[in-house]
């Protein structure tokens, strides 16, 4: 009776796990979907999942009408420098948060917690008026120190929890075989950091692929503006959307984020893995 048991529970796990796959997937697909149909499917009263007649038109007019390509380098630009430096800027701040375990590093790691629930139009208006202040303006080094600044309290605290899990016996031996303390962070830490690091790099590239607000409120040119900004565009004045190049655009503007997980996913898993036998 327990083994029926234990396979029923499994199985219900199993179909609610199924059941949150579809959840999360309905957009996405629907999005694909409206992407490549033409206009007379999209206006239809009776929609169906797979176009009747598919269509790269949406994916041409996208092109057409806005300037889609200088928008996903301009985000792409933005995305990565803001990765990299709150990687570089987090990594020793959360090493010496972990390794020296005091009140104030305590505080800290809460306060920094706290800090993730303010609303991001209490934080605008003093980013605007210090980067005006800075004429960083409408540019894209002033909307990559917003973005570090944003994913900076985030990506510390996981990387805190990255070096606890990270054994500091490993550390003392490596000390007491003679290696000093760089050596010690280069040939011990980092490697066993590695897969920590790179899902925080991976977590700030998408807060600041996906991000409009800041972008919006920061970013005035047409040729200075992100991908997400740029598809505020197919929405017009009286907030009808041209549905169809919308889709295609908004479909392109999720792929670098999936090709990019898909890539490095292996490695992370791998990473941790071979950490966890290390340990």
């Amino acid at each position: 009776m327990s083994m029926r048991t234990s396979r029923t529970a499994r199985a219900g796990q199993y179909a609610a796990l199924l059941g949150y796959l579809v959840f999360l997937a309905f957009p996405f697909l629907w999005l694909i979907s409206t992407a490549f149909k033409p206009a007379r499917e999209l206006g239809s009263l009776h929609p169906t999942w797979i176009p009747d007649h598919p269509t790269l038109d949406n994916f041409r007019k996208a092109f057409d009408e806005q300037p889609l390509l200088q928008a996903a380098a301009n985000s792409l630009i933005a995305a990565v420098c803001a990765a990299l430096i709150a990687v570089v800027v987090a990594t020793p701040m959360a090493y010496v948060m972990a390794r020296r375990r005091s009140r104030l590093s305590t505080a800290a790691t809460g306060w920094v917690v706290i800090s993730q629930a303010f609303p991001l139009v209490l934080l605008i208006i003093p980013l605007f008026l210090i980067l005006k202040n800075l004429h960083l303006i409408n540019t894209l080094w002033g909307l990559i120190m917003v973005y570090v600044v944003w994913a900076l309290p985030f990506a510390l605290w996981m990387l805190v929890g990255y070096v606890r899990a990270v054994p500091a016996e490993l550390e003392e031996a490596a000390s007491v075989d003679g290696a000093g303390r760089l050596r010690t962070l280069v040939s011990v830490t980092a490697p066993l950091l590695a897969p920590g690091i790179v899902a925080t790099a991976l977590f700030a590239f998408i807060t600041a692929w996906n991000e409009l607000f800041f972008a919006l409120v920061l970013l005035k040119t047409p040729e200075k503006q992100t991908l997400p900004v740029v598809l505020t565009h197919f929405i017009g004045a009286e907030g009808a959307a041209d549905l169809g190049p919308l889709a295609a655009a908004a479909f392109l503007a999720t792929l670098p984020s999936l090709v990019i997980f898909a890539i490095i996913q292996r490695r992370i898993t791998g990473g941790m893995l071979a950490g966890a036998v290390k340990s």
